[in-house]
């Protein structure tokens, strides 16, 4: 098998298990906090959070902040591969 089969194949791969997904699951994609919010109601309805947020943006800011927060990340963890990689292949001239 070539590398340009595999490659194809590989792709393939990603693009169905990205898809698949979204098309086959009939449910609602909500987060972590909504759950967690509706299992504490279910267990302890007279339950009283301790604080309350300041600010609470809009949904779709919320969600351009998280995928801001990804993208950086995703940025500094490129950035220190890269520079290890860089750090292991250069001479060392001392």
């Amino acid at each position: 098998m070539t590398s340009r089969t595999k490659n194809i194949l590989m792709l393939t791969a990603v693009v169905l298990l990205a898809v698949l997904p979204l098309i086959l699951v009939n449910g609602e994609f909500g987060g972590a906090d909504d759950a967690a919010e509706k299992i504490i109601t279910e267990l302890h309805p007279g339950y009283k959070p301790w604080f309350s947020s300041l600010v609470e943006p809009p949904p779709e800011t919320e969600s351009m902040l998280f995928a801001l927060q990804a993208a950086i990340g995703a940025g500094f963890i490129g950035y220190a591969i890269g520079w290890f990689k860089g750090k292991s292949v250069k001479p060392n001239k001392q």
